[in-house]
């Protein structure tokens, strides 16, 4: 028996009904129970925030770093730990989910620094004697609505930022991934974040997320998910006045040039598309690739792919995980059998796997003969399924890459400088890698995109203060 982990309200533990909490890599293996949330603790989580708001929106620098940077050291401490919980919980490698871990880490010492570097401007009036100072305020009560794809790395990156600049927050994790959310959450309240700064309400997005939609009290979103639900967060935050942000995926390109370095162009393919078994928001679902590299790609990639092991995700020869869940690995051959339908060609992949123990594995799945007009190219499948689509030369390539709704990010291939340059500028992408994987970005600059893909102030670096801070200006007659 494991011990039920219960939602965080204020300075209680509350929780009556629990869920279990699988592994995709075993079934029968159960990671936890954790609480399954309700309106109530949403409210009440909301009401501890408020309180608490008074005092840490102005407390001083020195406990906010200090808070941050004891959370830092622990989540590096325990980062094997930690790592492994990940793995079990969420599917992804081992190798994985440590450096997933190590990123949370890096991303909380990099707000201990922001929190010593606040600073704000004084400006001359035109007016003689008059003084102007620009400083920022904290937000108020931030409600913080996480996907299940990082299931640490991406509360923290919303987490660390929201208290470092004063502001309290109600953390809701996906209900597939609770385990870690709540490690972290337990981690920043033994750093010393005062009851109600950080709240975790665990449940359901139907119940508990629906609820934070609800409440007026609630000051600020801050969303990663599915563009259906950040709709929905849009127009309940736009009927209140709230501020709110969202991340909402991608369907990114990868083009691949004929001058492009073979063996870069398979490794930017293969780590893009199909590490993380292709679960990530920056994921590079089409592969466009120009003709006189095309044949030599496909056969490249197709022998890549082959060398690449499916399997447990605690196995250290393993170099692809499970899906993450049942419903997940049902829409990935959903897809696939879509993919077929409209005419693409599955030259690799795409295959359920037998393993010793009950997990959601899957082979990546590559298709050809695909047109940009497909659904396997337009909407984003979010599981390890790739589509190469063939382009005339780089003004296609480029249109290609460009025809779609979203733009998050968007990569090149190329040895030409000249391309590499125009591609930056001209890709409709939030952001852009040259001879890099779209997936694989740092903790410290700014991440977001263009179109469907993301709305608001770009998320983590110093461009997070654009979210949760607001900016006042003051004006002084001595």
């Amino acid at each position: 028996m494991v011990d039920p982990k219960m939602n965080v309200i204020g300075a209680e533990m509350r929780g009556v009904e629990f869920s279990p909490n699988l592994n995709p890599s075993d079934q029968s293996d159960v990671v936890g129970e954790y609480a399954s949330g309700s309106a109530k603790d949403v409210e009440e989580a909301v009401a501890a925030a408020r309180e608490a708001f008074a005092s840490w929106s102005h407390s001083g620098t020195a406990e906010r770093h200090g808070v941050l940077r004891r959370a830092s050291d622990e989540i590096l401490a325990r980062k094997d730990e930690l790592g492994r919980l990940l793995a079990r919980e969420e599917g992804k490698t081992l190798a994985e989910a440590t450096a997933e871990v190590g990123r949370a880490a890096q991303i909380f010492d990099f707000f201990s620094g922001e929190v010593l570097r606040l600073s704000g401007e004084v400006i001359p009036s035109v007016r003689p004697g008059i003084k102007i100072e620009v400083t920022r305020d904290p937000v108020g009560v931030v409600g913080l609505i996480t996907p299940w794809n990082f299931p640490i790395a991406i509360p923290a990156w919303k987490l660390a930022p929201a208290i470092a600049y004063g502001n309290t927050t109600i953390l809701k994790p996906a209900d597939l991934v609770p385990a870690c959310a709540w490690e972290l959450v337990d981690i920043v309240r033994r750093a010393g974040a005062p009851s109600g700064v950080v709240n975790l309400v665990m449940g359901r997005g139907s119940v508990v997320g629906q609820a934070m939609l609800d409440h007026p009290g609630i000051d600020a979103i801050s969303f990663t998910g599915s563009q259906e639900t950040g709709k929905r967060v849009a127009e309940a935050s736009i009927a209140v006045g709230r501020r709110f942000q969202l991340e909402m995926g991608g369907k990114n390109p990868l083009v691949i040039l004929d001058d492009a370095n073979l063996d870069v162009a398979v490794q930017c393919a293969l780590n893009g598309a199909f590490f993380s078994t292709g679960q990530r928001c920056t994921a590079s679902s089409r592969l466009i690739a120009t003709e006189g590299i095309h044949d030599a790609f496909v056969d490249a990639l197709k022998s890549a792919m082959a060398q690449c092991r499916v399997g447990h995700a605690l196995d250290p020869e393993t170099s692809i995980g499970p899906v993450a869940s049942s419903a997940q690995l049902h829409q990935d051959m959903d897809y696939i059998d879509i993919g077929r339908a409209e005419g693409a060609e599955l030259v690799q992949g795409g295959e359920r796997i037998n393993a010793e123990t009950e997990g959601f594995f899957l082979t990546p799945a590559l298709f050809t003969q695909s047109s940009n007009t497909m659904r396997i190219s337009r909407e984003e499948i979010f599981g390890p399924v790739a589509s190469v689509i063939k382009a005339q030369d780089y003004e296609h390539a480029l249109h290609l890459a460009n025809d779609t709704e979203m733009g998050l990010v968007a990569g090149i291939c190329t040895t030409a400088l000249k391309h590499a340059e125009h591609f930056k500028r001209h890709a409709e992408a939030g952001m852009v890698m040259v001879n890099l994987p779209t997936a694989g970005v740092d903790f410290h600059v700014p991440f977001g995109g263009r179109k469907g893909s993301s709305f608001g102030p770009r998320e983590q670096g110093r461009y997070a203060a654009e979210f949760f801070t607001h900016v006042k200006t003051s004006y002084t007659q001595p």
